[in-house]
């Protein structure tokens, strides 16, 4: 879980970039001391350094996104089938002749 401090610096760099502005250490200063809330030094230096070279708006939207998802187009028809044939052949065993609660 994200510190105070911490929770700081992303709201500044949010609020810079909302506006349009570049978020560097100096201007993450600014916010927080204008809400009053006291950091450890070197958190608004690592947070401009390491937004320098991000583009937060991409970051944003792609937040929790695990990459893309395999397609299914790639998997050849080939495979397909004997995927189909396989799952088929799995459904008819899986009752064996007696029930759950026979």
């Amino acid at each position: 879980m994200a510190s105070i401090s911490e929770l700081a610096c992303i709201y500044s760099a949010l609020i810079l970039h909302n506006d349009e502005v570049t978020v560097t250490e100096d201007k993450i200063n600014v916010l927080i001391k204008a809400a009053g809330v006291n950091v450890e030094p070197f958190l608004p230096s690592l947070f401009a350094k390491v937004l320098a070279n991000v583009n937060i708006g991409s970051l944003i939207c792609n937040v929790g996104a695990g990459g893309p998802a395999p397609s299914i187009a790639a998997v050849p028809a080939e495979e397909k089938k004997v995927e189909a044939k396989k799952e088929q052949s799995e459904e008819s065993n899986d009752n064996m002749g007696f029930g759950l609660f026979d």
